[in-house]
């Protein structure tokens, strides 16, 4: 902050030292009229300089922000005129031989009055839009940033609301899955608490970031997958078949998880036969995800599932991949079938 101070500074210095020397580099090689020069240029541009900063850091803020347009105005208004005034007064006072006529000279006193004002409050009213300019423009991208700022808070608030949703649902079965297996298959059980806490690291220390290599989260949807086999009976067959990914695509995390989570919760039945078809294929960055399952839509009371909708899913990809994602779902003679396509640069 201290940095951008400085060069902000820096660069304002810069812009009015071109401006006070232009009269001397137009007029290299020539000798300029000193007097003329002060009077009609280096006084009317300190005068511009001090009411564009008067409205750059004081003005503007307090009155023009606020929508307090018309006492904005009227401070204007008084200023302008001062300092109008003040230039003719320096320039009676220390300039008179600008503004004394030679003898004998019977040329008019000059444009008209109505004229020399307009061209004046035109000259001086310049400044005034310059600093309107320059500050609704840094408000605009102060507002801009924040704004962005909003929206990765926000998007980053559902990724962990997301994260904290799917724990609890996943564990609790693989946990009761797990429990089952301690006497019959003790070996096994170990495996699964061994892959269980692969994915409680995973979804605790890796996914805090905005993207993770695609590898590893197909990774974390391999392990979901196994341990999600552990309470579906032979009636289901499951299905999946993952890319080896380049090491160079990145994704969001968690994007796919819900889609899996969905089609377990409603693609098994205790008494009919089931598949569950899952494909992922890349091409260059581009993603592809499609997932087929048969349905079998829950009772009212059912209350399993985590509660991660397809709504939230494709909220979420709004703001992460905006025009840059296509989302397609249909059901067609009792199959269900989700493909999302993600362009990831």
């Amino acid at each position: 902050m201290y940095k951008n101070k400085k060069v902000i500074f820096f660069q304002h210095l810069l812009i009015w030292l071109v401006l006070f020397s232009m009269p001397y580099i137009l007029s290299y090689g020539q000798d300029p009229d000193i007097n003329r020069l002060i009077a009609h240029f280096l006084v009317p541009m300190l005068f511009y300089a001090i009411i564009f900063y008067l409205n750059f850091f004081l003005l503007i803020d307090k009155f023009l922000f606020p929508k307090k347009t018309l006492r904005f105005i009227l401070i204007n208004l008084m200023a302008i005129a001062f300092f109008m005034f003040l230039k003719e007064l320096i320039e009676d006072l220390f300039f008179q031989d600008l503004t004394r006529k030679p003898p004998g000279d019977n040329t008019k006193d000059g444009p008209p009055i109505k004229l020399f004002l307009y061209v004046q409050m035109i000259s001086y009213a310049a400044p005034v839009l310059f600093s309107i300019a320059i500050k609704t423009t840094k408000q605009w991208m102060r507002t801009e940033a924040e704004r962005k700022e909003a929206i990765n808070f926000k998007l980053q608030t559902e990724l962990q609301h997301l994260r904290y949703q799917l724990q609890p649902h996943f564990f609790f079965n693989s946990l009761n899955n797990i429990y089952s297996l301690v006497d019959i298959s003790p070996e096994k059980a170990k495996s699964t608490i061994h892959s269980l806490g692969k994915l409680m690291r995973y979804l605790l220390y890796e996914t805090n970031t905005e993207l993770v290599p695609l590898s590893k989260e197909i990774e974390f949807m391999r392990k979901y997958i196994d341990l999600m086999k552990l309470r579906i009976s032979d009636k289901t067959e499951v299905e999946s078949s993952f890319p080896v990914a380049d090491p160079s695509i990145k994704i969001a995390p968690l994007l796919f998880i819900s889609l899996i989570e969905n089609a377990f919760k409603h693609g098994v039945s205790a008494n009919r036969e089931s598949i569950i078809s899952i494909d992922m294929t890349t091409q260059k960055n581009t993603v592809n995800f499609t997932i087929e399952n048969h349905n079998f839509p829950k009772e009212d009371n059912d209350k399993s599932g985590s509660g991660i909708g397809l709504k939230n899913l494709e909220k979420r990809l709004q703001l992460l991949y905006p025009n840059k994602y296509t989302f397609e779902k249909e059901l067609k003679t009792g199959v269900y079938r989700v493909h999302l396509t993600i362009e990831t640069n």
